[in-house]
Parts: C-alpha cells; structure tokens; sequence
C-alpha cells in the first residue's frame, strides 16, 4: 500500500499561480505512474497530470500549456505547477499513485486531497 502526503494548494486570483507537492512511499512498482487528479463539486473525478518513472508526462487538453508535472524519483516525490489558473480549475485535487498501465482509470493509491480555489 501506497502512503501519499499532499502539500500546497489554497486559494489564488484568476491568473495566478499554485504548486502542489506529494511525498509517496512505496515500492517503486507501485509508484511507476505519479499523477494529479480534481473533482469539483458535482462534477466526476478527472484527470489533471501523470508522469512516469522515466519521465513522460500527459496532460489534459484543459490544462495543456499551463500546468507542469514533474518528479524526483530519489525522493519519490511529483509536483505540479499550475500556471494561469482559471475559476474552472477550483477542485479538490488529488495525488495518485499507480503501477503501469493507463491513467483513465481510478485505481490506485490516493492522497486525501487539497482544496485549490481560483477566485477573485
């Protein structure tokens, strides 16, 4: 089992800017693919980011150009940074954790979530 600890996130003007950080342990199978996910309120679950071990990254299109997704695997960490925030992108963001295989589904480890409000 796969133990997540999520930091950052908060509230920010339309525009600003936000990093979120999540610390994993767990084997290194486990924590092949690092993601980001959000819900916002009656809304389903929905992929943000995902990197691999070895570096490759995929975004949402409604993200695409303004987040960044990023890892240390020695320190077994993944941060996003989010450019440009827009009101939409207010959710509940999640960090997972996952072996291979494809991001559309929700499976895998989960951090317990952070409150990110975009809002003038």
């Amino acid at each position: 089992q796969v133990q997540l600890v999520e930091s950052g996130g908060g509230l920010v003007q339309p525009g600003g800017s936000l990093r979120l950080s999540c610390a994993a342990s767990g084997s290194i199978l486990s924590t092949y693919i690092m993601g980001w996910y959000r819900q916002a309120p009656g809304k389903q679950r929905e992929l943000v980011a995902g990197i691999t071990r070895s570096g490759r990254a995929t975004y949402a299109d409604s993200v695409q150009g303004r987040f960044t997704i990023s890892r240390d695997n020695a320190k077994n960490t993944v941060t996003v940074q989010m450019n440009s925030l827009k009101p939409e992108d207010t959710a509940v963001y999640y960090c997972n954790a996952r072996g291979p295989g494809t991001l559309a589904t929700m499976t895998g480890s989960w951090g317990q979530g952070t409150q990110v409000t975009v809002s003038s």
